[in-house]
């Protein structure tokens, strides 16, 4: 069975073009694997969001965000990092928020709209967010 994997991994300034540049490669790769407009939109809107709340966190001796798209055959993930700290690369208070929708407080906007998991880690000095979207109808279970 083959698997079909397309990558991108962009070194940015931060830069707001730069971000929205991020958001049409996450764009493209949710047209191209089939999903509905309003969630390739959701989805562009939620990396463009996330880089920008990154960019805040770059300093002068790590001043670059990389961020890394991936399209597997069942999701598209988007894993936005940079050097020099153990907090996320998307603040902890928007981590949060989004936990709390997932909960079932009904609360379906927001930065994370578009996005079906997020996840934390520090590798290395490297913090990295990692933001999942499924494609099709059903989510797996965490």
């Amino acid at each position: 069975m083959a698997i079909e994997l397309h990558s991108f991994r962009l070194l940015l300034d931060a830069d707001v073009r730069l971000a929205a540049a991020v958001g049409g490669a996450a764009r493209y790769l949710a047209d191209s694997a089939g999903m509905e407009t309003e969630a390739s939109s959701q989805l562009q809107s939620s990396v463009v969001a996330a880089c920008r709340e990154a960019f805040e966190d770059l300093t002068g001796d790590a001043p670059h965000l990389s961020v890394t798209l991936t399209r597997f055959t069942d999701r598209i993930e988007v894993a936005v990092s940079h050097r020099g700290g153990t907090l996320p690369a998307v603040g902890l208070d928007t981590i949060a928020g989004f936990a709390g929708r997932v909960a079932g407080s009904g609360i379906s906007s927001g930065v994370f709209g578009g996005i079906d998991r997020v996840q934390f880690e520090t590798r290395g000095g490297e913090a990295v967010t990692r933001l999942t979207k499924y494609i099709g109808e059903v989510t797996p279970r965490i």
